[in-house]
């Protein structure tokens, strides 16, 4: 137990510290806990951005609080939100103090030119896992397309280049998604 303590601990404060764009790029980091510890599996992960998205809060910050009361209780979640969060604390405050300093030097617009990108291919490939997992299911030892999933994902990603629609929170789909998944069980 208190070993576990601390693996949270610095599971998160890992995630924490190298996470860079917020919390979409905590997914691939929590993918990677879920193949090394048996915490959570890779569907659940697509249950806690589900959930994530539709309480109030960061993405991250939420999957943290999710994965740590799952891991350790209330404490667990407390702990593993913390956790995560200090190395923002660190960082925020150390670029504050000196990014202004330094903001114009050529090795650190060079850094940030190319951090973004890696960024961008760590949310990709976050976006493709999470695609994989909720749109196959397993049967018989393999990954087959899952037809009704796959057909609601066709609707909601349809319905949201609409104009009007595109601009609905993410909640009232999220909404939706759940009631079409209990009326798809009768």
């Amino acid at each position: 137990m208190n070993n576990l303590i601390w693996l949270l601990f610095y599971e998160f404060f890992k995630i924490g510290l190298f996470a860079v764009g917020g919390g979409p790029a905590t997914i691939p980091y929590l993918m990677d806990l879920a193949e090394k510890y048996d915490w959570f599996t890779m569907e659940d992960v697509t249950n806690m951005i589900a959930i994530s998205e539709s309480t109030p809060g960061p993405l991250g910050l939420n999957m943290a609080t999710y994965v740590g009361v799952d891991a350790l209780g209330v404490f667990g979640g407390a702990w593993a939100s913390i956790a995560l969060t200090i190395p923002s604390i660190i960082v925020i405050v150390l670029v504050a103090k000196f990014l202004n300093n330094f903001s114009q030097n050529r090795w650190v617009k060079a850094a940030f030119y190319t951090i973004r990108p890696a960024v961008a291919g760590l949310i990709a490939a976050a976006v493709y896992n999470v695609f994989v997992v909720s749109l196959f299911v397993e049967q018989a030892g393999e990954k087959v397309l899952a037809i009704k999933t796959c057909i609601l994902f066709v609707i909601v990603f349809a319905l949201m280049k609409v104009k009007k629609l595109g601009k609905l929170h993410p909640v009232v789909w999220l909404i939706g998604a759940a009631l079409v998944g209990i009326i798809f069980q009768f």
